[in-house]
């Protein structure tokens, strides 16, 4: 479904900025693949530009892969923005240099629907998902595209409903340049998490795509050159268990017809490790990856921030159910609760340990408005506002005692010996698991040997010779060539390295301790 079609014609500029260096967008692991350049691609623009007028041109430009150019906009009538809050400042900077040719910029997407006064500057707030606030904001511009004399803020009050969804515009990204394909499949969760603002946006009942939207969307995906993984990017792939399980064996069928070119991962909570039915249809469709936001491994702090549902099967117990199922577990991971004490970091890192997860997006807590937590804080005189410190919350432990656990933390989990060696654990443990794909005339054919081989060269000579962990990896290394484990070897390290070179900064502390933090940051440069 698109926007109703107006006589007046709009060429609309979509902007997505540049990434601050982050622990999940991979900005390492670029220079060992065959030219990628960015994480994935933005669904919300995509979204948008599907939507627009089919009258109306649109051109797309992700700022992780080039910036917008004097042409770009000296071509455009508008121009829209979109991203989150670790964004911020790239969008502000997005809308000053479209200002300087005098167009008219609005913005849309979490950030913006969060937090609307981060935003001055732009000319039109779209705030909340897609509705009655895009055709307002279209209606507008199909009418006039001079900027306003001052700021109109749009609010969604009636969301169009997913099934009515247009297929993303994928034709206008450049899906080869991306290190993994996007996703959704639905919007909400019915949880309420004291530190997530998702149901404070877009609420507790998921609402849905149809399976046959999902199968159309992957044939797009496929068709426009995605290759290798496609991250659903739900914020609860089991929000609605009973719609997960619908929609698993189209999936299925769908790998089958397409010889299993792609690998699924989303996002779930951890109790999903009590439906075996779901975890099994997973399996057949090729989930390799779940993050489940493990959040802690202390009961006490699960219980304080609602989330007990993680407590409905022993964590560790959980975690190896996934990996019996052949799913590699990444888990969130946050300091700073009001439950951590002096010996919490150690704690931490026991379980690591314990539980081989090779992959913990350890993070320092953040208030983020529309949350209980914020407004906890709030009531207690809590929230700071400082963009000098890594986070806005005044912790029950010496702020400078947390940050500093975070460091310690980040430095010793991903010492390149201690990461590698889980990555064993997983080829030895969860990797079998995984369904066998049929051998097709895809993974034979020369495009594909082609990229192993530029990919095993980068890695090899980069990692292997120029690295500076080269005596862990060669080790590594090896035992993969040895037993035929490539496949392994190029994943598995692609990961790795980015992950052992982003840790080194942190426990430097060249970067923030929370990904939301105020503290704002430069737009990372590609790394070299």
């Amino acid at each position: 479904m698109r926007a109703e079609s107006v006589e007046t014609v709009r060429r609309i500029l979509c902007v997505f900025p540049r990434y601050t260096s982050s622990f999940g967008t991979f900005e390492y692991a670029y220079p060992l693949t065959d030219g990628v350049q960015a994480f994935m691609p933005p669904q919300g623009l995509l979204l948008i530009a599907a939507y627009l007028p089919a009258n109306w041109p649109v051109r797309f430009i992700d700022e992780n892969i080039r910036p917008a150019t004097t042409e770009d906009f000296q071509w455009a009538e508008a121009v829209f923005v979109s991203g989150m809050h670790i964004q911020r400042q790239q969008m502000n900077d997005i809308c000053r240099r479209a200002h300087a040719f005098d167009l008219a910029v609005a913005i849309g997407g979490p950030s913006v629907s969060a937090c609307p006064d981060y935003y001055p500057s732009f000319d039109y707030l779209h705030v909340g998902e897609l509705g009655d606030a895009t055709n307002d904001l279209i209606a507008r511009l199909a009418r006039d595209t001079s900027r306003p004399e001052q700021q109109v803020v749009l609010k969604t009050a009636d969301r169009l409903d997913m099934t009515s969804f247009p297929l993303p515009a994928y034709e206008l990204a450049e899906l080869e340049r991306y290190f993994l394909g996007s996703i959704q499949y639905s919007s909400g969760c019915p949880y309420q998490c004291e530190f997530c603002d998702i149901p404070g946006l877009y609420g507790r009942n998921p609402r849905l795509k149809s399976p046959q939207q999902i199968t159309a969307e992957l044939d797009k995906l496929l068709e426009c050159g995605i290759r290798g993984s496609v991250y659903f990017v739900d914020d609860n792939f089991i929000g609605n268990r009973k719609a997960a399980l619908d929609l698993l064996p189209h999936l299925v069928e769908w790998q089958k017809k397409t010889g299993y070119v792609l690998r699924f991962s989303c996002e779930a909570t951890l109790n999903i490790a009590k439906r075996p039915e779901i975890l099994a249809g997973m399996r057949e469709a090729f989930f390799s990856t779940i993050f489940c936001g493990i959040e802690t491994p202390d009961p006490v702090a699960l219980k304080a921030m609602h989330k007990d549902h993680n407590m409905m099967v022993p964590i560790m117990e959980a975690i190896q159910t996934l990996n019996r199922f052949g799913m590699e577990v990444v888990s969130g991971i946050i300091l700073g609760l009001d439950t951590d004490k002096p010996e919490t970091g150690a704690h931490l890192l026991e379980f690591i340990d314990a539980s081989q997860i090779p992959l913990l997006t350890i993070n320092l807590l953040q208030a983020l408005p529309k949350t209980p937590l914020w407004d906890r804080l709030q009531r207690e005189n809590r929230l700071i506002e400082d963009e000098g410190r890594d986070s806005n919350v005044d912790f029950r432990l010496p702020y400078e005692d947390v940050v500093q656990t975070w460091r310690a933390c980040m430095g010793s989990a991903y010492q390149p010996d201690k990461l590698l060696a889980r990555y064993e654990y997983q080829i030895r443990e969860t990797y079998p698991n995984q369904i066998r794909r049929p051998r097709t005339p895809q993974q034979s054919s020369w495009a594909n040997i082609k990229l192993g081989l530029t990919m095993l060269r980068n890695i090899f000579w980069k990692v292997g010779v120029l690295g500076d962990y080269k005596i862990q990896f060669w080790k590594f290394a090896l035992r993969r060539l040895a037993r035929g484990e490539i496949e392994y070897l190029i994943s598995s390290i692609l990961v790795a390295h980015h992950l052992i070179k982003f840790a080194r900064d942190a426990s430097g502390g060249q970067t923030n301790a929370s990904y939301y933090s105020l503290k704002l940051q430069e737009a990372s440069v590609p790394a070299e």
